[in-house]
């Protein structure tokens, strides 16, 4: 229930090629207060409720609950979901132990592309491949729920 994660800027399209699994997203929130988000998720053909804590101060780390619903709850919850909807396709990259989420995104936030990590602990080490780059953990213009107040576009 407690996610540790690290984000990162990604430098080239290079983790396409050495990606195994790609899938669009759409979601929205419910609730884009920092202390609490609720989203609502569609990944493929499969809806997704999740509820995540505010951060830690370096932001690698809350809690998060999610708990998959069925596409049709999730299509109607999604258009009673605030302003500011992301649209992204999401590649799953093996990299030695661990598994990168890079999502390229598309519509407002077109041009933003961002590889994430989930960690056992904030101190475990990971090999960084060649197309990671600037880390972005503790900014929160890189969070999602940012993103669709504040889309990548108008920065």
């Amino acid at each position: 229930m407690i996610e540790i994660e690290r984000k990162f800027l990604v430098l080239s399209n290079d983790f396409i090629n050495e990606s195994f699994s790609q899938k669009r997203i759409v979601q929205g929130y419910l609730s884009s207060n920092p202390d609490r988000t609720v989203r609502i998720r569609i990944k493929g053909d499969k809806g997704y409720l999740t509820i995540k804590g505010k951060s830690s101060a370096n932001g690698m780390t809350r809690l998060e609950w999610e708990r998959e619903i069925s596409l049709i709850d999730a299509e109607a919850l999604l258009k009673i979901c605030e302003s500011g909807i992301i649209d992204k396709v999401r590649y799953e990259v093996k990299v030695g132990q661990h598994i990168y989420e890079v999502d390229i995104f598309s519509g407002a936030n077109e041009g933003l592309v961002i590889a994430e990590i989930e960690l056992e602990s904030e101190s475990e080490t990971f090999e960084k491949p060649n197309w990671l780059g600037q880390e972005v953990t503790n900014d929160e213009r890189y969070y999602n729920a940012y993103l669709s107040k504040k889309p990548f576009a108008d920065w």
